[in-house]
């Protein structure tokens, strides 16, 4: 059985990664290349006249169809071209084939590039207008390209602009969490070697001279040797406390994600933080992928103009409230919402959504006291 290969990494598909949308277009051509045959077969009959350049071209068409979506991007509106101008050949014996031409115009608007896509919709229709002279096309067949080149064209640029934008915050949303990963390991790198550097060298010292000492002074060693443990009590405590800033900075790093992809949305985003998050590792890390799948949600489907996300400590007890002022109508087991509750669940906490249509969304988080001491503390 023959495989087809993947999209290269320069093409529509692979750069996309997502192409729903595209397979669902992709699928309506199966009916489209049934309708080339039979609607003039059930006006004209049989006829090799027709019937023979029309099965020839489904070949072509099809190659390059699929070059347009596996191809370099570069090539994309060479594909797009022979498949209107298959159209234009093949029009003459077999009118339906105007659907060639439409397709091959609002293809190129799949390019990105609004004025290919334009410039294509216009050379379509100047040249069924001379087909109208030369071939005594209907006349209305000229708004059909022109039309249909617009409209599906319209569609198809606002689709893969939107898709691509989609694909760069997520490369971009990437890239700053491993920033934010790579500068928190930089601190503590740096806290580390400021803290042990002096306090590995003075507790070599007095270990000397607690062993230069031991026979002749024997107190003075045990005062010496009760130093170092006390020297060495305060540094772990010191190297714990570097750590809990290692462990806090997943959530941060998260905010700072969710802020870069709001804003390039045109959502703006406020946050409230208490003084010291002070979470355990497997809470931060399910928070953080909570906040995520929240943001995400307000970017996709919201249509939200200002978001927020108050984080808050009474006590043992940790809050995290996410706002926007959207559509709303979230479904309660859609768009991840029950991925976020499980997530919650895990780490022992509760999630409460209030989204009326067309008065945004609340998420609400805790995670009471009992679940922060089940899991710990960082």
């Amino acid at each position: 059985m023959m495989r087809i290969p993947p999209p290269r990494p320069d093409s529509l598909l692979g750069g996309l990664r997502s192409p729903v949308y595209l397979r669902w277009q992709a699928g309506l051509q199966v009916f489209w290349l049934i309708a080339l045959i039979q609607a003039p077969l059930a006006v004209k009959g049989f006829d090799w006249t027709w019937f023979g350049p029309t099965v020839a071209s489904i070949p072509v068409y099809l190659v390059c169809y699929v070059a347009v979506f596996m191809a370099p991007l570069s090539r994309l509106p060479f594909h797009a071209g022979i498949i209107a101008v298959l159209g234009f050949v093949l029009w003459a014996v077999n009118p339906v084939s105007l659907g060639y031409v439409v397709i091959g115009v609002t293809l190129l608007a799949y390019s990105g590039r609004a004025q290919v896509w334009l410039l294509g919709v216009a050379m379509a229709t100047l040249l069924t207008l001379a087909w109208v002279y030369l071939f005594r096309v209907p006349m209305v067949h000229v708004l059909v390209v022109f039309g249909g080149g617009l409209a599906a064209g319209f569609g198809n640029y606002l689709y893969v602009r939107g898709a691509r934008r989609d694909a760069e915050l997520r490369l971009s949303q990437a890239e700053v969490r491993r920033l934010a990963t790579l500068a928190e390991r930089e601190r503590i790198g740096r806290d580390l070697h400021d803290l042990l550097g002096h306090t590995l060298s003075l507790i070599t010292l007095k270990s000397e001279l607690a062993k230069r000492v031991a026979l002749a002074d024997p107190a003075r060693a045990q005062q010496e040797m009760e130093e170092v443990e006390r020297v060495a009590r305060h540094t772990l405590a010191e190297v714990r406390s570097a750590v809990t800033g290692l462990r806090a900075g997943d959530l941060a790093s998260e905010l700072v994600s969710a802020r870069l992809m709001l804003e390039a949305s045109g959502i703006a985003l406020s946050v409230e933080l208490p003084d010291g998050i002070d979470l355990p590792k497997q809470t931060e890390a399910s928070l953080a992928l909570v906040l995520r799948e929240a943001v995400t949600n307000i970017h996709r489907h919201s249509r939200a103009t200002e978001a927020r996300v108050i984080m808050t400590r009474n006590g043992q007890e940790f809050s995290m409230r996410i706002v926007d002022n959207g559509c709303g109508g979230l479904a309660a087991h859609g768009n991840g919402v029950s991925g976020m509750r499980e997530r919650v669940r895990q780490i022992g906490g509760h999630l409460a959504i209030d989204s009326p249509v067309k008065q945004g969304t609340a998420l609400d988080i805790g995670i009471p006291a009992h679940a922060r001491q089940a899991g710990g503390f960082a």
